[in-house]
C-alpha cells in the first residue's frame, strides 16, 4: 500500500475526529456564556461533518484502513456535535424554553438523537435522511435568534422530536444523487444550501444587530428543504 495514501486516510479520520475538539471549544464557550463564540464553533462542526465524507470517498477509506469504522467515528462525533452540545446549550440559556418544560424538552432531545443514531436505516438508499435528522444545533440557532416566545420554541422543539420517529424523507445535502433528475437541479439546490451557510453566517457575525435580507434568505431555504423533502417523500426517484 502507498504510504502517501495511508498518511491521507488517516488524516481524513482525524479531521472527522476534529469535530468533537471543536464541540468540546463549544461546550467551555457555552458555559462561559460567550454564545456567539458557541455557535461559530459550531458552525465549523457542520462544515467538518458537510465535507469528510467527501473526503473518505475520495480515497476509498475503507479499503486503505479496513478496520477502523470510520462510519461509527462519525456518528459519536455527530451525536456529540448534533444532539448533546446543542442540548446544553438550551440548558445554559434558560430563557428560550418554559422553565415548567426546559427539562422534559432537552431529555427529549437527547433521547430522539439516540433512537435516530441508531437506526441501521437512519439513510435511504437513495441518500436520504429518514427521519428528522437530529439538527439539533440548527434549531437551536434559530430558537435563539428569532427570539420567539419560550412556548413557541418549546412547541417547535417537540414537533421536531416528533419528527424524529416518523418515516419521512429528508434532504442529505452532499448526497444529491436523488434529488432530481436534471444535474442543473442538483448543483442549484448546493449552490442553495453554500447561500443559505453564507447567510446564516453572516447572522451570526453581525449579532446583535440583524439583516432582514439574511433572514429572509437563511429563512427561504429551510423552507424549500422542507418542501422539497416532503415532495420526495411521496415523490421518489426511481432507484436504478
Amino acid at each position: 500500500m502507498v504510504l502517501s495514501r495511508l498518511i491521507a486516510a488517516w488524516l481524513v479520520h482525524l479531521f472527522t475526529a476534529s469535530g468533537a475538539v471543536f464541540g468540546l471549544a463549544a461546550v467551555y464557550a457555552i458555559m462561559q456564556q460567550h454564545f456567539k463564540l458557541a455557535f461559530a464553533l459550531m458552525a465549523v462542526t457542520i462544515l467538518i461533518d458537510a465535507v469528510d465524507g467527501y473526503f473518505a470517498r475520495l480515497i476509498k477509506i475503507k479499503e486503505v484502513i479496513p478496520n477502523t469504522d470510520g462510519a461509527l467515528l462519525d456518528n459519536i462525533v455527530d451525536y456529540f456535535n448534533y444532539a448533546l452540545v446543542p442540548a446544553f446549550f438550551l440548558l445554559a440559556s434558560p430563557w428560550l424554553l418554559p422553565s415548567a418544560m426546559e427539562y422534559v424538552c432537552v431529555l427529549l432531545i437527547v433521547l430522539a438523537a439516540s433512537y435516530q443514531f441508531t437506526q441501521l436505516d437512519a439513510k435511504t438508499a437513495d441518500h436520504y435522511f429518514k427521519r428528522f435528522p437530529s439538527y439539533w444545533n440548527i434549531v437551536v440557532f434559530y430558537l435563539f435568534f428569532c427570539e420567539m416566545t419560550p412556548w413557541v420554541n418549546a412547541t417547535i422543539v417537540l414537533f421536531l422530536v416528533l419528527l424524529s420517529f416518523v418515516p419521512m424523507k429528508f434532504i442529505y445535502p452532499s448526497r444529491l444523487d436523488y434529488l432530481a433528475k436534471s444535474a442543473f437541479l442538483r448543483v442549484l439546490m448546493v449552490a442553495a444550501t453554500i447561500v443559505w451557510g453564507l447567510s446564516t453566517v453572516g447572522l451570526l457575525w453581525i449579532y446583535p444587530e440583524t439583516s432582514h435580507l439574511l433572514v429572509w434568505i437563511s429563512m427561504s431555504y429551510i423552507g424549500l428543504y422542507a418542501v422539497i423533502s416532503l415532495y420526495r417523500t411521496w415523490k421518489p426517484l426511481k432507484i436504478a
